[in-house]
């Protein structure tokens, strides 16, 4: 290219390197993908059915602007629901049947042994979807463990009838016919916004057609069990204002748990709870639309004192506890959130 029509762009050289973990809890084994530095505070996530680590987190962390934000202020404990870790590092075993299928409690006790085994206290969450109901029980049943959820297209009730019936009909599915065709079509209209999904005209996007690829290597036994543990959850509205921290939610437009979204919205604290809607964007807004979730995830950890880049006053072990901040610093106002959705359009122009 000419060097009249080149760009030079400074950016600080990000490591995404990490380390698999497989740890054996009081139910069951569980992998854990280290990222960072073990010194800095832990950010603790947890992906959607059928998801891992790198299926569900990977277009978030592989943006710049998110590993400086991210990266350089937490280490990342990626945390893969029972038997979904990923197939070419670890070789994903079918979990044997003579084993209890795990209750959404068990999962939320897990994450706890997990933090146990990593010797952290206090940690910030980030799941999806079913991830996002794990760690926000496990908030519940865990206040002094988590200091911040972010929360992307987050369940808090029981499955309605309609959900549940159609759960049975995906639990059919993969017991006779495993991970096939049908069954990535109703994971993919689950994850994706139907711009992304294309049509006859259009041609499935790249990150669809990543993410079918890397269904493939699901177990469907695995993910049955953890379909199962989902549909059988319960509604944990009552204890939303019991939490003791400050959430942050995201929410696309064309997920189909947009209403679920504004229901746990309206039950949370509104001083310490924001709502961030991503026009055009299905359910796993971090591998859709991952731009749009940067500068409300910046404003939001501006209040724990973390920046982009990282500047820490004191040690990166002191705990980022809310009750050492100033109380108008918890109020949405001071992440540069309104109480009210705000609506986010992402285009790139090249």
């Amino acid at each position: 290219m000419d060097s009249s029509d080149s760009v030079s762009v400074d950016i600080e050289k990000i490591s995404l390197g990490g380390k698999e973990h497989i740890i054996q809890t009081g139910r069951g084994s569980v992998s854990v993908a280290v990222f960072g530095d073990q010194d800095k505070p832990a950010l603790v996530t947890y992906p959607d059915l059928a998801l891992n680590h790198m299926s569900c987190f990977q277009g978030l962390f592989f943006c710049p602007e998110a590993a400086s934000l991210l990266l350089h202020n937490f280490c990342i404990y990626q945390i893969c629901p029972p038997g979904h870790e990923v197939g070419n590092l670890l070789g994903a075993t079918a979990i044997s049947s003579d084993i209890p299928v795990l209750s959404v409690d068990d999962l939320a006790d897990q994450v706890a042994d997990v933090l146990d085994y990593f010797g952290l206290d206090a940690v910030m969450c980030l799941g999806v979807t079913a991830g996002a109901y794990i760690l926000t029980l496990f908030a519940m049943k865990y206040r002094e463990r988590v200091i911040g959820l972010m929360l992307v297209s987050p369940l808090c009730r029981a499955p309605s009838w309609t959900e549940w019936l159609y759960n049975k009909f995906l639990s059919n599915l993969l017991y006779f016919y495993g991970m096939c065709d049908l069954m990535k079509d109703c994971l993919i209209q689950r994850y994706f916004s139907k711009e992304a999904r294309g049509n006859d005209l259009i041609p499935e996007s790249d990150i669809v057609q990543a993410c079918r690829s890397l269904l493939d290597e699901r177990l469907s036994a695995n993910v049955l069990r953890f379909l199962e543990a989902i549909n059988g959850r319960y509604d944990i509205t009552s204890g939303l204002r019991k939490l003791q921290c400050r959430t942050l939610i995201f929410v696309g437009e064309d997920s189909p748990f947009y209403s679920e979204a504004l229901h746990m919205t309206s039950k949370l604290d509104r001083r310490y709870s924001a709502l961030v809607e991503v026009q055009a964007c299905g359910s796993v807004v971090t591998e859709e639309q991952p731009h749009a979730m940067l500068i409300p995830m910046e404003y939001f950890l501006m209040g724990y004192g973390l920046y982009r880049p990282c500047q820490f006053s004191s040690s990166p072990r002191s705990p980022l506890s809310p009750s050492c901040i100033s109380p108008e610093l918890l109020s949405p106002e001071s992440m540069g959130i309104k109480l009210k959705p705000i609506k986010t359009r992402v285009s790139l122009q090249i």
